[in-house]
């Protein structure tokens, strides 16, 4: 039975931030909307409320009945989850006289476990437009800082109603000693064990996937992946070679990467059939420009072609997916689900189609994690380490018709940067890099001749989600080297430029 953290969700941009803390202290966690029923389930060890947009004075603010909860469980509020807990306990929580956000400094003013390894004196993140500027009646008060005159407070007793509010957000990067804080309120206020490790979840997923599967047939589309490729050697793992996986090449791959990733399959032992499906991608999308409906033409093609192959197999029942946990939490957001940005995003489509059971030993997993097991289990770390790559491929990285002499140029170009990156000792300082090819001509003088040629653009991003992200600040030498061996090796191409935005505002692709 694992121990588990339940964080509810009010709509903050950080929630994601807590589990994360909390699943690097070796304790899962899952995040629920805030308005979803607690099941107060004997695994269950303590009850985290996030922060919130919301002002707990509006009228329609988000609320919980934390008196009924903390009976159950310890609770720990985070920024308005602290200012809920004040406000429902008699506390007085107003409007600040200015917004603060930004770096402050804590100050201890109580011993208590939550300071365990905490200094008097820590630098932490605040983002809020309320103040606490009373604890409630039977509260104490355990922190401040200079502009704030409850940073931190805890609600007299023991045993149960255990209650700590936290005006900061401890779990980002800022807070300096904010892991060792959420760390204490695990362990020592909940009680945790910290024995949620890639083993443990290798163990306990393959052991669940024998007994939802047992002697059934499983399908499952394949993409080069982490999140596809971790998923299948579990599955793997659990039924043998009851696993059917599907990798179709779509013609927009990076180069070589039809056949390196089979050979990579080959040597984990999965059961994947390849499918050269280049010539049929590349008719669909002629003469198409827009990016949402390369996209779903794309999308709608893949599905075509994996339907067809799946009914050459017998006794198919269940569908197996990479699906990780971002996904599922966007699903059941607090706002409902959100608006969809790109298409390639969703898994859309397959299980409604198929009408299959679904099989996602990832779905409460976050990306960092995935590589974990990923390497826990074995896998080549080429594959685990590769960046993102979106589903559409370069598709979307070629702007305006997708023909297949832009999309050899384009792999010859990205590859050409790519493993620039990886010899110049930089792949692994970035999380996802790619050229772009541009739809725009430009002169250019080769030798004595005058050229009309495409330009590139190189992408570098530092990130580690891909919620935000910013430009890599890639040395000038590599960049004017790459940008050199492009022109010069790729035939159509004349110019190389970098792209410095980051995102927001802009997206890590370009469509």
């Amino acid at each position: 039975m694992t121990e588990k953290i339940l964080i509810l969700d009010f709509g903050s941009q950080y929630t994601q931030l807590i589990a994360r803390a909390v699943r690097e202290a070796n304790v899962y966690c899952e995040i629920a909307p805030f308005n979803k029923p607690i099941e107060f389930v004997p695994e269950l060890k303590g009850v985290i409320l996030s922060g919130s947009p919301f002002s707990v004075n509006d009228e329609n603010a988000p609320k919980v009945n934390i008196q009924a909860i903390s009976k159950q469980r310890p609770v720990l509020g985070i920024c308005y989850g602290a200012q809920l807990t004040a406000k429902s306990y008699g506390g007085r929580v107003e409007k600040s006289e200015k917004r603060e956000f930004g770096r402050a400094i804590l100050t201890v003013k109580k011993e208590d476990v939550m300071w365990k390894g905490v200094p008097v004196h820590s630098q932490v993140w605040m983002s809020h437009g309320d103040t606490i500027l009373e604890t409630p009646p039977d509260f104490e008060l355990l922190g401040t800082t200079d502009s704030i005159p409850v940073a931190a407070f805890r609600k007299n007793g023991s045993g149960t109603n255990i209650i700590y509010g936290l005006q900061f957000h401890p779990e980002v990067y800022h807070s300096e000693f904010g892991k060792k804080i959420i760390s204490n309120f695990l362990v020592g206020v909940c009680g945790c064990k910290q024995d949620w490790t890639p083993k443990h979840f290798i163990e306990d997923t393959i052991n669940g996937l024998k007994k939802q599967i047992g002697k059934r047939k499983v399908i499952m589309a394949l993409s080069g992946g982490v999140d596809s490729t971790v998923a299948a050697t579990l599955i793997h793992r659990a039924i043998g070679e009851n696993l059917f996986g599907i990798f179709v090449d779509n013609g927009v791959l990076r180069k070589n990467e039809f056949q390196q990733v089979l050979d990579t399959y080959s040597q984990i032992g999965l059961n994947v059939k390849g499918v050269d499906a280049k010539e049929h991608f590349y008719t669909r999308l002629a003469g198409k420009v827009n990016p949402e409906e390369k996209r779903k033409i794309i999308g709608k093609t893949f599905i075509e072609i994996f339907d067809e192959e799946s009914r050459k197999l017998e006794g198919i029942e269940l569908l197996g997916q990479g699906t990780i946990y971002p996904d599922v939490i966007e699903s059941v957001s607090v706002h409902g689900p959100s608006v969809t940005i790109k298409s390639h995003h969703n898994v859309g489509g397959l299980p409604d189609k198929m009408k299959m059971e679904l099989v996602e030993p990832l779905r409460y997993l976050f990306k960092d994690e995935v590589r974990k097991v990923g390497l826990e289990l074995g896998i080549p770390t080429t594959m685990i380490a590769r960046h993102p790559f979106p589903g559409p491929g370069l598709a979307i990285r070629i702007l305006g018709e997708v023909t297949e002499e832009k999309v050899r140029m384009l792999q010859e170009a990205d590859s050409i940067y790519v493993e620039g990156l990886k010899s110049f000792g930089l792949y692994d300082k970035v999380w996802q890099a790619g050229a772009i090819l541009l739809p725009v001509r430009s002169v250019g003088v080769m030798g004595d001749e005058r050229t009309y040629e495409f330009t590139v653009a190189l992408r570098a991003v530092t990130s580690v989600d891909g919620m935000t992200a910013d430009w890599a600040h890639l040395p000038y030498e590599f960049l004017a080297h790459i940008s050199s061996e492009i022109i010069n090796r790729v035939r159509g191409i004349n110019r190389v430029v970098y792209d410095i935005s980051s995102k927001p505002p802009a997206t890590i692709e370009w469509e």
